[in-house]
């Protein structure tokens, strides 16, 4: 989905709504870039935002024009940029893949502005318990926690905020995160055959994402 439909209701989407949050013309740093498809979102969601990212491996080929990139492992080493300049982070599905978050606890409450704030998200672990997709149509898809094989283990939402307690942040929100326009989809999709489509209307019909909202006080 093109997230510029989302302009005028951001609410139908989690991480849209965080982001439309964001004062205009400002900057947004994404932990974990990969990619570059969240990205994409972002830029079509708020054009005028600037954009940072970072990632250990990442495709910065795919990035909207003028994101400034920072290939690093945010366990081992510091980030490039000043102190206090980014207003809003977006960290989506990085801490599962993580044996750490010492560091980028830190790392984000240097970088965020007074105020700023601070969005991470990552399979519920009752993922684990999902059986995995099948059929060929389904591609790679990841339903089961452990279909993907780069995971390290489920991270409890609840256990992400207590770092980020522990770090000085303030707690603004934590829930399930959805798309509620592909949730409402499962109620076609679930009676056709295997598909990329049907198994992302799944995921969000059943919440299979957790997220937390953090402001630097």
């Amino acid at each position: 989905m093109n997230w510029a439909r989302l302009r005028n209701a951001p609410w139908l989407d989690t991480r849209a709504g965080f982001v439309a949050r964001a004062p205009h013309g400002a900057s947004l740093l994404d932990l974990g870039s990969s990619d570059g498809e969240t990205l994409q979102h972002i830029a079509e969601l708020r054009p005028d935002l600037q954009l940072f990212a970072t990632d250990l491996e990442g495709l910065p080929e795919n990035y909207p024009a003028k994101c400034q990139f920072h290939r690093g492992d945010l366990q081992r080493h510091s980030l490039p940029w000043t102190d206090a300049s980014i207003r809003a982070i977006t960290c989506m599905h990085l801490v599962e893949h993580l044996h750490d978050l010492t560091l980028l606890m830190k790392e984000a409450k240097r970088l965020l502005e007074k105020g700023g704030e601070f969005y991470i998200e990552t399979p519920h672990p009752k993922t684990v318990a999902l059986a995995s997709p099948k059929g060929s149509g389904a591609g790679t898809f990841t339903l089961n926690f452990y279909d993907d094989p780069t995971h390290i283990k489920p991270v409890a939402i609840g256990a992400v905020a207590r770092l980020l307690r522990e770090e000085g942040f303030e707690i603004l929100k934590s829930g399930t995160s959805r798309n509620w326009l592909f949730a409402a989809s499962h109620l076609v999709y679930q009676f056709l055959p295997p598909s990329r489509q049907k198994y992302t209307a799944r995921v969000h019909w059943l919440g299979w994402s957790a997220y937390v909202i953090a402001r630097k006080r």
